[in-house]
């Protein structure tokens, strides 16, 4: 059976946080039974762009400071690592990220060493689901003794929620990460991906930072949620499947978490989940705003309404009144939808995987249905 541990913590105070991590890890087991003396600890964060810490788009700094510290008191050496979302002028904003997000001045300030893992080489694997042939990960993961997963507890405009399972699609490096979108546009397809990642890449602890969440249009574009909650286990699936129950889902609801489930990546039956920590059953977080594409209705009746969902599914358009010409959505676009001087997205190209509106620094790509209701009822017009 599974053992997930959720614990109270409403502020980022990191004597509190010190205590919360502490009291949580000793319930699976304590830290010896993880690291000892002299071992090289990865924290495997979510940095998914350039993004501050109280936008609750990424990991925050001082949950991170927190474990830094715990880490180096047991004797470790600390790497922090993770490649962003997205691209400007080619690259990926991965050094950026490090610095706005805080976690290079923690680094700096707790004697950890930044992984960027865009610059530290990959190790080679093949997939088990033969999707898109060889798949290269950050080399760091293998060169770690030991990996802890840093999720954040989010939405996701397409995936619904994102947390312990998805937050591995940053073992990708660089602008690799769009490839992936472009072969697997379906969530269903790209959770084989990143099961495939999870069956490459040891990691032995996922610990998720919910103080803040992120609600409505996440990963990046949502609003901030005070949902007060740390998140443990050793199992990724289990942790995922008691943070969708607080949100008042299952984890048929969640399309990226379908090949975790069915490939036995770990647990997805409440019934099989031992809670433990300040709670024994999943707390409902009251009020917490799904994506709005997906409010009405649930993806596990998929087969019965997917024409419906089709119609009512929101797409991406950028707001050229916000839009400042930076161009990520452009260069981060898989298929190459939008043009890069009037920012219109061609909806015959476009495979709505959102990475425009997800790596959006601005907030400018919005998600409208209005263009596909018009598009419906024109095409009604002209037939009759």
């Amino acid at each position: 059976m599974s053992k997930v541990v959720i614990s109270d913590c409403n502020e980022y105070n990191l004597e509190l946080l010190t205590r919360k991590l502490n009291s949580g890890i000793a319930l699976l087991g304590g830290w010896e039974k993880y690291v000892s003396p002299g071992m090289k600890v990865l924290l495997k964060v979510n940095l998914i762009g350039p993004k501050a810490p109280e936008t609750a788009a990424i990991t925050h700094p001082e949950f991170v400071r927190a474990l830094v510290r715990i880490l180096k008191g047991l004797g470790c050496a600390v790497w922090i690592g993770d490649s962003s979302g997205g691209a400007i002028a080619g690259i990926a904003p991965t050094a950026r990220s490090l610095k706005v997000s805080g976690l290079e001045q923690v680094a700096r300030e707790e004697g950890a060493e930044i992984k960027n893992f865009d610059r530290e080489g990959v190790v080679e694997v093949i997939p088990k689901s033969g999707l898109g042939g060889k798949m290269y990960i950050a080399k760091p993961l293998f060169d770690a003794d030991f990996v802890i997963n840093l999720p954040k507890f989010k939405t996701h405009s397409a995936g619904i929620y994102t947390g312990a399972v998805k937050n591995l699609f940053g073992c990708i490096p660089g602008l690799r990460k769009a490839e992936y979108h472009r072969l697997a546009p379906d969530p269903r397809d790209m959770g084989e991906v990143l099961t495939d990642i999870h069956q490459a890449v040891k990691v032995g602890l996922h610990i998720m930072d919910g103080v803040t969440a992120m609600q409505g249009e996440g990963p990046t574009a949502g609003t901030v949620y005070p949902a007060g909650k740390l998140l443990m286990s050793t199992d990724p699936l289990a942790l995922d499947t008691v943070a969708v129950a607080m949100l008042g889902l299952g984890i048929e609801d969640i399309p990226i978490l379908v090949s975790a489930w069915t490939r036995n990546l770990g647990e997805s039956d409440l019934k099989e989940i031992e809670l433990v920590g300040d709670f024994t059953s999943p707390p409902q977080l009251k009020g917490f705003k799904l994506p709005k594409r997906l409010k009405l209705i649930k993806p596990r009746n998929y087969k019965l309404v997917v024409k419906v969902i089709d119609f009512l599914k929101a797409r991406p358009r950028v707001n050229l009144k916000v839009c400042k010409h930076c161009n990520m959505c452009v260069e981060s676009c898989p298929v190459q939808a939008i043009d890069r001087e009037t920012k219109v997205v061609n909806y015959s190209l476009c495979i709505e995987c959102m990475c425009c509106h997800e790596l959006c620094e601005h907030k400018a790509v919005e998600l409208r249905r209005d263009n596909r209701i018009l598009d419906f009822f024109g095409r009604f017009r002209r037939r009759t």
